[in-house]
């Protein structure tokens, strides 16, 4: 497995890592994008439109071949909750989404509606879990537009009702440790501004990413790659980034980590991973980096469990433990590395 850099000093570069590598001969990919705006400006509802995509790449070389593609369309309100929702291709459960708050309670409405859909490892799962992280932190889009995007309404910021709502935040991952940089953010002072990154098609390689639509005005995009490659140990090169559009018409990085394991071939268990923060905002964040090690012998199959235990609260950071929670789905994309 090739070292990532240090995760100190990636930080401190601030750079996005730029489009996805070239893939492999014998490998599998998995790309996902959730494209997030608001058509009705700031206060309307939100518009999602996400797509997940696997290739394989022949070990002999030849023509990728894509073995399963899924996506939604969904209307979701300020509160994160599904207004209406469309699956691609139909699911017959789609519509008893509608009223699901993103979170944790979403998570267990899909346990309930769809569970074949984890089950079975699907992109379809991979975009519908993710849309309570995306939804979360959709709103910050908008910083890149206008300096009160943190306002009311009418134009007023309530420091107070702001301070408490950090409060009821303390501990939850290690950016919002206790006294940590973010419970000093308030009207009179911008968040982060995250780093400029650029497109992440690679231009030599058209069929590295499934397609997805230029954004128009203000958009949040949350992105996923996943590939795995299979010899002595399987190996996984995993990144994940939130971005959003500007002004300029470039774009900005909030989030974004690139993530590398080796797995046991016969066990599908954790033998090496560690993860290197490209962009995070506030400093503390890329101490969630460190606590990896938590993971070894850990089985794949069940990281979406295994993260939310062994790296809760302010050993972990939200938005790694979703990417390490991804990898679940790698046995399916291992098993499409084993069919003729």
């Amino acid at each position: 497995m090739t070292a990532l850099a240090d995760p100190v000093a990636a930080l401190c570069a601030r750079n996005s890592a730029g489009p996805a590598p070239p893939r492999a001969p014998g490998s599998v990919r998995r790309t996902s994008t959730i494209d997030v705006g608001w058509p009705d400006g700031p206060w309307g509802d939100m518009a999602f439109t996400a797509r997940a995509r696997d290739i394989v790449t022949p070990l002999a070389g030849g023509a990728p071949q894509v073995c399963a593609e899924d996506g939604f369309e969904a209307t979701i309100d300020r509160d994160r909750t599904i207004v209406a929702i469309r699956t691609f291709p139909h699911r017959a459960g789609e519509a008893r989404l509608a009223g699901h708050r993103g979170g944790g309670h979403l998570r267990r409405a899909l346990e309930e509606i769809m569970p074949e859909e984890r089950r079975e490892g699907t992109p379809l799962y991979l975009i519908l879990d993710d849309i309570s992280g995306a939804s979360l932190v959709s709103g910050w889009a908008w910083s890149q537009w206008t300096n009160d995007w943190l306002h009311a309404r009418d134009g007023s910021f309530d420091e107070a009702q702001f301070a408490r709502a950090m409060a009821e935040r303390v501990g939850i991952c290690v950016g919002f440790a206790p006294g940590a940089t973010v419970h000093r953010l308030g009207a009179g002072r911008r968040p982060s501004s995250g780093a400029p990154t650029c497109d992440l098609r690679d231009p030599h390689d058209p069929q590295g990413w499934h397609a997805y639509a230029e954004q128009q005005g203000v958009g949040l995009r949350r992105a996923r790659r996943i590939d795995v490659t299979r010899g002595e140990a399987i190996v996984i090169d995993a990144a994940f980034q939130d971005s959003a559009t500007r002004p300029d018409g470039g774009r900005q990085a909030l989030h974004e980590y690139r993530i590398m394991a080796r797995v046991t071939p016969d066990t599908l268990g954790i033998t090496a991973i560690e993860a290197e923060p490209r962009v995070l905002p506030f400093p503390e964040c890329p101490g969630a980096s460190r606590t990896l090690d938590r993971l070894i012998g850990a089985p794949l199959g069940d990281l979406r469990a295994i993260v939310l235990e062994r790296l809760r609260g302010t050993a972990g950071c939200t938005h790694l433990n979703d990417a390490l929670r991804a990898l679940a789905e790698v046995p399916r994309l291992v098993s499409l590395l084993d069919q003729p």
